[in-house]
């Protein structure tokens, strides 16, 4: 099977993503394949604080609960409260209707990350 692995995005080796561009924060297509259909997303609020590889919210989906990690070090400028009524988002659309928070970030944490083609290779 093959999954959608955009250019230009970072990623975690736990399967989060983030946008350099805007500091937009989700979960990979491959992540919500493995999860199966999403019926929950625990986030924090807008002005939280987040570390880099520390835990920053859970996602459930009818096979398993998981926790999210942050990509990078930053607070929280915006969360994509349309997945508390709709978490089904995730997978639809994880790179876009599916994200999950912005953060103002600190650009040096990207380099701690994966290239698009890196990340495809972990998963092929």
């Amino acid at each position: 099977m093959s999954f959608d692995v955009p250019e230009g995005l970072r990623y975690r080796e736990s399967h989060e993503w983030i946008d350099p561009e805007t500091g937009r924060v989700g979960i990979t297509d491959f992540a919500q394949d493995e999860l199966g259909d999403v019926v929950f997303v625990e986030l924090p609020s807008e002005g939280d604080a987040v570390a880099a590889d520390a835990e920053f919210g859970v996602i459930e989906s009818i096979k398993a609960v998981s926790d999210l990690y942050a990509p990078v070090s930053g607070e929280v400028t915006a969360v994509n409260e349309a997945l508390f009524d709709a978490p089904e988002l995730v997978n639809d659309d994880p790179f876009g209707d599916g994200w999950m928070l912005e953060l103002d970030l600190d650009a040096d944490d990207l380099d701690d990350l994966l290239t698009a083609e890196e990340y495809a290779d972990q998963i092929a």
